[in-house]
């Protein structure tokens, strides 16, 4: 058995990425506590071969490494410091890893505030999709000090298929996620527009999906993201209020830096118009329907 088949990670937050990454750093042989506010999932994970905690600070503890997959900082900050938090159990030395989409500022505050304690910071942020957490193959921009690198390398081989290592120090992960999801984000408000306005023009929306995914204005997200409107199926894969989130901390970045981003800006009010109705916690896809809405035009599955 290798070393890292003996190291005991940490997993807080098993959602659909945090479970996947839970399971594959089982599967690579690690000893896996998980923590969820889900009693079930907790227990599905049992139930598959890991072990249950009913707080962070239980599943921190003895831990070598602690994975926090939550959605956003000030989940991070509570699950570091809050009541019952792993900054209190966590062995010195050990290392924690932050999965979550944050401003850049705040990452490095963590990190000082972490690394205070005697404990490493690993700002490692992560993009791939359920899927991709379940099978160990997502990609992870991490940044941190070196230390930080060589306790967690092990769980990031098991959990990543690509791994960049973009500073070594916290916060430029968290800046390089920002700017996929920048990307991100508008590509997906353009490809809703693009495919809302093809069913207003009474196109054949699952030709026009064939024909623009092998032709130049064709881009990732539409790719993986218009099937669900061919198939009216709206259930979250990533959910529209991620990128309300995401595409709003863009926007106070670019303002604390006085640089204009009006694209990303008029993405975000797309997106928040889809969470005003009623769509919030939908497939992030959503943005297709409001225009649909909006527009009185007919989308798969919609009445």
């Amino acid at each position: 058995m290798s070393s890292s088949a003996k190291s005991r990670v940490a997993v807080i937050g098993l959602g659909s990425m945090g479970f996947g990454m839970a399971t594959s750093l089982k599967r690579a042989g690690f000893e896996v506590t998980g923590c969820d506010i889900s009693a079930d999932t907790v227990g599905r994970f049992v139930s598959e071969g890991g072990k249950g905690a009913t707080s962070p600070a239980e599943a921190a503890k003895d831990a070598d490494i602690v994975v926090s997959v939550v959605v956003n900082a000030a989940q991070t900050e509570t699950i570091l410091f809050g009541a019952d938090g792993v900054a209190a159990t966590m062995p010195k030395d050990s290392v924690f890893i932050s999965s979550a989409t944050m401003d850049p500022d705040i990452a490095r505050r963590l990190a000082r505030e972490l690394e205070a304690t005697g404990r490493h910071y690993l700002d490692a942020p992560i993009s791939g999709g359920a899927q991709r957490a379940a099978e160990g193959e997502l990609t992870i921009l991490a940044s941190g000090s070196a230390a930080a690198f060589v306790r967690a390398r092990p769980a990031l081989d098991a959990m990543a298929a690509k791994l960049y290592e973009l500073g070594d120090a916290a916060g430029q992960g968290a800046a390089f996620k920002m700017i996929n999801q920048l990307l991100a984000g508008v590509h997906i408000a353009a490809a809703s527009e693009a495919i809302a306005f093809a069913a207003k023009q009474g196109l054949d929306i699952r030709k026009v999906y064939e024909v623009i995914t092998a032709s130049a204005g064709n881009s990732w997200m539409f790719e993986n993201r218009m099937p669900h409107v061919l198939d009216g199926d709206y259930a979250p894969r990533s959910a529209v209020e991620i990128f309300v989130k995401d595409l709003g901390i863009i926007q106070d970045m670019a303002r604390n830096a006085r640089f204009p981003v009006p694209v990303s800006a008029a993405a975000l009010q797309m997106f928040l118009m889809t969470s005003a109705a009623g769509m919030g916690r939908d497939d992030d896809a959503s943005v297709a329907r409001m225009y649909a809405r909006v527009t009185g035009t007919k989308l798969p599955g919609e009445k």
